[in-house]
């Protein structure tokens, strides 16, 4: 069993960080099940372990927090869903266990999955990390249509519990993505359910991500 908790109101990004390593190490040390939390962050921007010096555009305007998760640079804040995944890679990570990629593949399709029920189609692209939705409504240059950014996704192990995990733009401050290089992607933009035109709320999504979430997460990857 999954303890889905939404934690209410804007969580501070160091004292959650902290909460989440604490209970990484009761459930490597048998004291504590699997949890997903559900919250908001002030807005801030924080560094991967793969981020590079050149795509923090505007360093002075939101704090910058270094962390261990896989990615570069991302924004989080209002707005915008956090979904941090404490799961039991070994259990969920494939039929063989421990299945690293596929536990990523079957996160990405989660997402899928949940945007599905507002009748967006997400995608994902090699070479390009998180979820795309392509943009008919803005087509580049070349007349094709332009793709967005709407999810971002980071995990780091420990012990083959995964920590961090995934951010979904409801209706974030667009603008505060320019501050970075979003994952070190120049060419693609950023978008939100809300940007799409659908009055999606955040209650909504989390309805979604519970609704989707036994479908994708059963032991074996699909």
């Amino acid at each position: 069993m999954v303890d889905w908790r939404t934690l209410p109101g804007l969580s501070p990004y160091p004292e959650t960080l902290a909460a989440m390593e604490a209970h990484v190490a009761a459930m490597n040390d048998g004291t504590a099940g699997e949890a997903i939390w559900l919250l908001e962050h002030p807005a801030l921007y924080t560094a991967g372990t793969s981020a590079k010096a050149a795509d923090l555009v505007q360093p002075d305007r939101f704090p910058v927090y270094p962390v261990g998760r896989g990615g570069q640079y991302t924004y989080h804040g209002p707005g915008q869903r956090v979904i941090y995944c404490m799961l039991d890679v070994k259990a969920r990570g494939g039929p063989n266990g421990g299945d690293v990629r596929c536990f990523v593949r079957e996160l990405e399709q989660w997402v899928i999955d949940t945007l599905a029920e507002f009748n967006v189609t997400g995608e994902i692209r090699p070479g390009r990390v998180g979820v795309w939705v392509q943009r008919p409504d803005r087509p580049g240059p070349d007349g094709t249509a332009s793709e967005d950014k709407i999810a971002a996704i980071g995990i780091k192990l420990r012990r083959w519990v995964s920590f961090h995990g995934i951010s979904i733009n409801v209706e974030p401050d667009l603008e505060h993505f320019d501050g970075i290089v979003p994952c070190g992607i120049r060419d693609h933009g950023v978008t939100s359910l809300v940007d799409l035109g659908l009055p999606v709320t955040m209650a909504d999504l989390d309805a979604a991500l519970v609704a989707t979430f036994p479908g994708r997460f059963q032991g074996a990857c699909l």
